[in-house]
């Protein structure tokens, strides 16, 4: 799938999910669970729209998760994917306990999975990848400034940040200077390896800006 194509395929159910909503989304896409609460303290609009875009955005961690399973089905559990998409299970679970905390809606299944399409050759796949982990580095940017008064999020953000930019990052940028994947060891080396317990407000991710050399603290 070309980029082009990729992207209108991700806008499309973003603009099914944020303006639409559940609606939209069951319209456009086929239906879905949904999860959302009012109960919890409110969000601002704009707070409330940038933490359900940083699940279900083009540049989301839903995105990431479905690109990389993608890749999966079509070359097989390469590496660094395999283990970058354990990691973004993990972020994903991170930001529905924010949006579950303060009642937004969101779809519980991933809206992007089978939409998409990994490219044929592993290379270009790296490539693009490091493209898009310094997009999601910039989404994060963009809404801390969004979350600054409101520390908890704002710890959640800065810990999936850095494991983009501190692990996620590094490794795709190996892979495509290696052709494209990584082997053995140096893959499964080459991800951040938190705990979700660690990428939410109740801990922190102390990477040490090395591929996979990572740690948690309390």
């Amino acid at each position: 799938m070309s980029n082009r194509m990729k992207q209108a395929v991700v806008s499309a159910v973003v603009v099914a999910t944020l303006a639409g909503g559940a609606v939209g989304m069951a319209q456009g896409f086929g239906g879905g669970r949904w999860r959302g609460t009012s109960a919890g303290p409110s969000l601002p609009g704009e707070v409330a729209e940038a933490l359900l875009e940083a699940l279900v955005g083009p540049d989301g961690e839903y995105t990431a998760y479905a690109l990389y399973s993608a890749v999966i089905d079509k070359h097989g559990p390469v590496q660094p994917y395999a283990t970058i998409r354990d990691s973004e299970a993990r972020h994903i679970a991170a930001l529905q306990r924010q949006l579950d905390k303060y009642g937004i809606e969101y779809p519980t299944e991933n809206p992007y999975l089978g939409l998409v399409e990994a490219p044929e050759d592993l290379q270009e796949a790296a490539r693009a990848w490091v493209d898009g982990e310094i997009a999601n580095i910039e989404m994060y940017n963009l809404f801390l400034e969004v979350m600054k008064d409101y520390p908890d999020i704002t710890r959640v953000f800065v810990n999936l940040r850095r494991a983009s930019l501190q692990s996620h990052l590094p490794a795709f940028q190996l892979a495509a200077e290696r052709g494209g994947a990584l082997e053995g060891g140096a893959g499964s080396a080459a991800c951040d390896g938190c705990s979700s317990a660690c990428e939410d407000e109740k801990g922190g991710c102390d990477h040490q800006g090395q591929v996979g050399r990572s740690r948690c603290r309390p």
